[in-house]
């Protein structure tokens, strides 16, 4: 494995063609939370041609339903939600432009083929960190959704944010790779 590799929002497809799955990655920046339900309603829009409520151009979506913010903090515990529930709705947001996605678990063919075509990223996020993901996070504030409570669509501010390169621009997916590796 390299040496981490440091990257600043909104990525481009030089940031993104460098990185190979198992690459430690610290993301500073804006990015952005999406579970299934602010997804669908995304892609709803996207489908009938109306303006999405942030520029997804180069961005990230984290799938995360944060605890609420303690005292003096910006945010709640900040743990990944499993990614397939977002499976039927990537393809169709990376091909207006989203870049990255963080989250758990493996990811289907077609998000797999839908990053190689669009030169977009799966951020695997730290699970059992997510307090320590939350340290991270410096801005929390809605910005689309407020009636899907901790599924609302938040603008994070963060500073090296950590997260390890799941599936890379070229289609390769660590889940496979590792099942591969431990078979032999």
């Amino acid at each position: 494995m390299a040496d981490a590799i440091y990257l600043t929002t909104p990525l481009n497809d030089n940031d993104l063609q460098q990185l190979k799955i198992g690459d430690k990655v610290y993301i500073s920046g804006t990015i952005y939370t999406g579970r299934d339900a602010a997804h669908k309603r995304l892609v709803d829009l996207v489908k009938a041609g109306k303006e999405l409520p942030f520029d997804i151009e180069g961005q990230i979506i984290y799938y995360v339903g944060p605890a609420p913010a303690p005292p003096g903090k910006p945010i709640g515990s900040a743990g990944p939600t499993t990614s397939y529930r977002m499976d039927p709705y990537a393809p169709v947001l990376m091909d207006v432009g989203l870049k990255g996605m963080i989250g758990k678990g493996p990811r289907n063919q077609a998000v797999i083929e839908s990053m190689k075509k669009n030169n977009a990223v799966y951020f695997a996020a730290i699970g059992g960190a997510a307090v320590v993901v939350a340290e991270s996070i410096k801005e929390a504030k809605v910005i689309a959704y407020e009636d899907l409570g901790t599924e609302a669509i938040r603008e994070l501010k963060v500073k090296n944010f950590p997260c390890i390169v799941a599936n890379d621009v070229y289609g390769n997916d660590i889940y496979q790779e590792g099942v591969k590796k431990y078979k032999k």
